[in-house]
């Protein structure tokens, strides 16, 4: 049985997202808060006007403070109407395109695992760990003191 650990970090940092929202979706933002939201604009799932995805065809951040209309936390993803240089536009933001979130008036942000980052903490974890002659995984306990060597 292997444990998925990037999976399971993964679905809690989103349900942390998604639990933020709803608690924004009920009672609205309070005092100074607001929220900074990063999301891929380049994954088909997310739904924004073209002429948006063509000024930010990678990622692009939103800020959720004092003017936003329909807002709507759902399974999977999020609605929100924003003003973009006076235009109302309404996106859908899928919660596996979302990079990171932060609000500033609470020191808080949360940046989520994505996947090229668990590609690399995996290498980085298969570089201090073996498998020993059994098939066993062990911790790589070698020292390379040629990093500690004067010159």
């Amino acid at each position: 049985m292997n444990i998925n650990y990037f999976e399971i970090l993964k679905n809690n940092m989103i349900k942390v997202f998604k639990d933020v929202l709803k608690n924004i979706e009920r009672n609205g933002l309070q005092e100074g808060h607001c929220l900074y939201v990063t999301f891929y604009t380049s994954n088909e799932k997310a739904k924004i006007p073209n002429w948006l995805k063509k000024k930010y065809n990678n990622k692009m951040t939103v800020v959720i403070q004092h003017e936003y209309w329909n807002f709507k936390v759902k399974h999977k993803s999020f609605n929100i109407c924003l003003s973009f240089n006076d235009i109302k536009t309404d996106l859908e933001i899928p919660f596996d395109c979302v990079i990171s979130f932060a609000d500033p008036y609470a020191n808080f942000g949360l940046r989520l695992i994505q996947e090229e980052k668990e590609d690399n903490l995996k290498k980085t974890i298969s570089k201090h760990y073996v498998k020993n002659k059994k098939g066993s995984i062990k911790e790589n306990n070698i020292i390379d003191f040629k990093k500690f060597k004067k010159n």
